[in-house]
């Protein structure tokens, strides 16, 4: 685990988990019937502007090495899964009635795109309030928060590892 924590293994490894967190995400919707709300979206973006960011990053990265560029790469992803967390707590508060749901989050049930008839009337979107279970007294939007916070806490480990490591190299053609 300690090796993944450092020089340009963490950036790849954030990109694999926010790839599975969207793939449980969207297998849930597809699999489950589960329609994402607007605040279910809003925390797949979070998880969509890591692997750009990213990935963008460790281009950059190969382009001209650097250890420095490697550590704030670490701390900005750490602090996009902060994003994440605030985003899926938030949703979380909503769940439980402690938070006022955004405008948009009504909740007047799933959009089934095949069924719409007349794009002129407005369509109805799942309810930001309703969590559709919850294992350990969590919903999918809290153990979302958890996910992130976890990552955002190893986002950090693995910018102070790079920071008091030697110099990276870049991963061989």
């Amino acid at each position: 685990m300690k090796s993944l924590l450092k020089d340009w293994k963490w950036p790849l490894v954030a990109v694999a988990t926010s790839a599975v967190m969207l793939a449980a995400a969207h297998a849930f919707e597809q699999f489950g019937g589960l329609a994402p709300c607007p605040l279910c979206l809003r925390q797949r973006e979070v998880y969509w502007a890591l692997i750009a960011m990213t990935l963008t990053g460790l281009v950059l990265w190969r382009w001209r090495p650097n250890r420095r560029f490697l550590v704030a790469l670490n701390m900005m992803i750490g602090l996009v899964f902060i994003v994440g967390v605030i985003v899926a707590f938030y949703h979380s508060g909503v769940e439980w009635g402690l938070l006022p749901p955004p405008e948009g989050c009504a909740g007047e049930g799933p959009i089934d795109p095949l069924a719409i008839q007349d794009f002129s009337k407005p369509m109805h979107v799942p309810s930001c309030t309703d969590a559709p279970f919850r294992i350990l007294g969590l919903s999918m939007a809290g153990w979302n928060g958890v996910a992130a916070a976890v990552l955002a806490v190893l986002s950090f480990v693995a910018a102070g590892a790079t920071f008091r490591g030697s110099e990276p190299t870049p991963v061989a053609d």
